[in-house]
């Protein structure tokens, strides 16, 4: 089975680059982020007619989430984090498909740091930590997949001096990321591709970083101890990325048996 986190930066002004993919690659399951779409205008009917039954939480014009079934209907569990009832971002929804649980979540991006928006990312870490934690009490292959914006290490960025001041690589910021991870999560990309240096997901639409290949890891597959028992390959599908029109980050993935 596999398992793929897509950001497709505007599913409607992408839609022909994601069911390009979906025909191409044929995911079992998907998480998508940042629809930048109300519910009401998700392309509901494509995505049926590509063969995928689909849960989402739209918002106007920014974030949203969404996860995908091939040939199978995914049964929502929640939409949101718990922890803050106020919270008005599409930024987290959570689905059962088959016998795994399986979240797409975008991950605030906290620039600038020491700002607002830099707490909000830290809080929104910590809510998603505690959550996280109870997912892994129910003992189930779970995966928490998603654009993270969190750059793990300095490996994981074509340049950490030239980004030293971008929230994703904040000491702060890596710390709420490692403490998720050491509850006992697997970062399965990082697990199946220990040595390699460029396992990139993102690259900005500016300065030529796609030609450059100057990238961040951003996009993160996260396999709970049941999970990561059926791990057996993991990648990212740069095709995508070099589209016409593509969206700036490319779909990563998991095998799953």
């Amino acid at each position: 089975m596999r398992h793929a986190t897509y950001n497709v930066n505007g599913i409607r002004a992408r839609l022909p680059r994601l069911l390009e993919w979906l025909e191409r690659e044929k995911p079992d399951i998907v998480c998508l982020q940042e629809l930048k779409c109300a519910d009401e205008s998700l392309p509901i009917a494509d995505i049926e007619a590509a063969g995928y039954g689909a849960v989402w939480h739209g918002q106007k014009g920014f974030n949203g989430v969404a996860i995908l079934a091939r040939g199978d209907a995914p049964k929502l569990r929640r939409v949101g984090l718990p922890g803050d009832p106020d919270d008005s971002h599409s930024r987290y929804i959570e689905a059962e498909v088959g016998d795994y649980v399986v979240a797409s979540l975008y991950l605030p991006n906290g620039n600038p740091v020491g700002t607002e928006k830099f707490d909000y990312k830290l809080k929104w870490m910590e809510r998603l930590g505690s959550h996280a934690r109870v997912l892994l009490a129910e003992e189930r292959p779970t995966v928490l997949a998603g654009d993270w914006n969190v750059v793990p290490e300095d490996r994981d960025v074509f340049s950490a001096k030239a980004t030293r001041h971008d929230a994703l690589l904040q000491p702060e910021t890596r710390a709420a990321y490692r403490t998720i991870v050491h509850q006992g999560w697997t970062d399965a990309l990082r697990a199946l591709h220990p040595g390699e240096d460029k396992l990139y997901t993102f690259w900005d639409y500016t300065a030529g970083c796609w030609q450059r290949d100057a990238g961040f890891r951003i996009d993160h597959l996260l396999c709970s101890p049941e999970a990561a028992d059926r791990l057996r390959g993991a990648g990212v599908d740069k095709w995508a990325r070099d589209q016409e029109k593509a969206s700036d980050h490319a779909p990563a993935w998991v095998e799953l048996v």
